[in-house]
């Protein structure tokens, strides 16, 4: 078969067998850190942090934690806070000059960027580890802590914040020594450790009550028609009639190749789905410190409604076209062509070009944002289906989007190492493209 010669293909690779094994060591030192429990408090206890963590905005914290949030774990605050971090640097190096300059700086550049990153992870943990402690004091029972004091608290908030940085470590040494995007792989992996028992979970519930096994089939059948329409959004490119780099003097042709420009229907990838929620987030957090919530408050406060999916969609759609518009500049893309002596046929050189880009990009833009506004609410729709909150997760959303992107982009590098040593592919025609054809990062 065609897939064991693959697999026997990779491991004659004897560079590709190492990354593949450092890989898989720093995974398994990752989830056996999930079950190491915070010093003070009696895993026997947990259940209402399980049931807290069972649906909705906590949820989904746990479940990029891989369960360490709902076990009270050294883990437990898990990569986000790294993720977060990422994030507003990003959106410090479109604000400020002194970070586009970084931006534009190349290796060093990256490095100081990097460093403001762990900075700034450091200072949002200092802020959302006592919180977490704050939460497990409001949900567990006096009985399940073994101290309450000074201490306790001191210690498990420098606890969390090491436990937090050792993740993110673990990440970067994936990304040097092993195979992947660390960062991905961790958060993938947290993700995916949750699904055999949430599908268990949904396949006792219909099982047990209505619709039985034929429900269950139209649920997986449905979940596997969500997982390819998520491949053609993370894979899909437009190749805009563009014939770029071909010059034209006198009447002589040079380069008689048809190059075009590749123009992603979803260049911003998951971003826009993680902008949205943080600020579908703000009203949750209102009604957690407000006694008594308005009716704006609980709407928008209850994931699985219609206002708050409604406006969450228009979110999505608005802020695909502003990552869009500050990753792609039309401007640069025409200036490039221009030094290169490349042009638009039929279009002229300049403001002209820039003019028909910008349209094209608009174009594609529009349906590959609608996509992921409804992939980012499928969840939802799937809840109203009677699906259970915890296996409906897996119907879109980041969770979704995370999932494909890293598989897709962990197997074309390994496909890359494959194809360097003369070996097949792992597709019998045409080659795997990631998110933006090289190792993506979240």
């Amino acid at each position: 078969m065609r897939l064991i010669q693959t697999i026997k293909n990779i491991f004659k690779i004897e560079d590709l067998r190492a990354r593949l094994i450092y890989t898989f060591g720093i995974i398994l030192l990752y989830r056996l850190g999930k079950y190491v429990t915070l010093p003070g408090i009696d895993p026997s206890m947990l259940s209402g942090l399980k049931n807290q963590t069972s649906s909705g905005i906590m949820g989904l914290l746990d479940m990029f934690s891989g369960g360490a949030f709902s076990q009270a774990s050294i883990f437990a605050l898990g990569i986000m806070p790294y993720i977060s971090a990422s994030i507003v640097v990003q959106l410090l190096g479109i604000v400020f000059p002194y970070f586009q300059k970084l931006q534009k700086e190349g290796e060093s550049g990256r490095r100081k960027m990097n460093q403001y990153t762990r900075y700034l992870t450091v200072l949002i943990l200092i802020l959302q580890a006592p919180t977490y402690l704050l939460n497990l004091n409001n949900i567990l029972v006096p009985e399940a802590f073994v101290s309450t004091g000074f201490f306790f608290k001191f210690s498990s908030v420098v606890i969390l914040t090491a436990g937090t940085m050792f993740v993110m470590w673990l990440g970067e040494k994936i990304t040097d020594k092993g195979i992947g995007n660390g960062i991905s792989l961790i958060i993938m992996i947290g993700i995916v450790a949750r699904m055999p028992a949430n599908f268990i979970f949904e396949a006792g519930t219909r099982m047990n009550g209505a619709g039985g096994a034929i429900a269950l089939i139209v649920e997986i059948l449905f979940l596997f028609i969500v997982v390819l329409g998520t491949i053609l959004l993370v894979q899909g490119t437009r190749r805009v009639p563009v014939q770029y780099a071909r010059r034209i003097i006198g009447n002589k042709q040079y380069g008689g190749v048809r190059q075009y420009i590749p123009l992603k229907v979803n260049a911003a990838g998951v971003m826009p789905i993680i902008f949205a929620q943080a600020i579908m987030m703000l009203p949750i957090i209102i009604a957690g410190y407000a006694s008594s919530g308005s009716g704006f408050v609980v709407a928008f406060s209850n994931m699985y409604g219609f206002w708050y999916n409604l406006v969450t969609a228009i979110l999505i759609i608005v802020f695909t076209y502003f990552y869009t518009a500050i990753t792609i500049n039309p401007v640069q893309m025409a200036e490039d062509m221009k030094k290169n002596g490349g042009f638009i046929p039929g279009i002229k050189p300049g403001r002209k070009t820039v003019e028909f880009l910008d349209t094209i990009m608009s174009r594609i833009t529009l349906p590959g944002s609608i996509f992921l506004a409804i992939v980012a609410i499928l969840p939802s729709v799937a809840v109203k289906a009677q699906v259970t909150p915890q296996f409906a997760q897996f119907y879109g959303g980041t969770s979704l989007l995370i999932l494909v992107g890293v598989v897709l982009d962990t197997l074309q590098q390994i496909e890359s190492h494959l194809l360097m040593r003369h070996y097949d592919g792992l597709m019998k025609s045409g080659r795997i493209k990631g998110r933006s054809g090289s190792v993506t990062s979240i």
